[in-house]
């Protein structure tokens, strides 16, 4: 089975960064895509960002392009996810999610294992 495991998640000041951390069992980041995914208060979940197991390529959703970024250590199985300049409107539920063969690797949120997630708070 798959394991997920997200860390990081705070309560910070607009303006303010955090990093997410992504570690368990049953996957592998050589062979598995992954990203993650958010739930904002009493809205649907949403694809934040995913990356490519084999050329480690990228994608973000539009509203969080070049604020942050995601990466992966191949070596420890870790994924991470880089957030700056942190607003109110990023507040939510931050969930790291793989998925060996997705049909659309960029859908992130429609990939089939998810952890159990880590809330970010951003105040104004």
């Amino acid at each position: 089975q798959v394991k997920l495991v997200e860390s990081g998640g705070d309560s910070v000041e607009a303006g303010g960064s955090l990093t997410l951390s992504c570690s368990g069992s049953g996957y592998s980041l050589s062979s598995d895509y992954a990203g993650w995914a958010r739930q904002a208060p009493g809205k649907e979940r949403e694809t934040v960002a995913g990356i490519t197991p084999d050329t480690g390529s990228t994608y973000f959703t539009p509203s969080f392009y070049r604020r942050f970024a995601i990466s992966q250590d191949k070596a420890k199985n870790i994924l991470y996810l880089q957030m700056n300049d942190l607003k109110p409107e990023d507040t939510g539920i931050y969930y790291c999610v793989t998925d060996p063969s997705p049909r659309y690797w960029t859908q992130v949120h429609h990939y089939n294992y998810w952890g159990q997630g880590t809330q970010v708070t951003v105040s104004s």
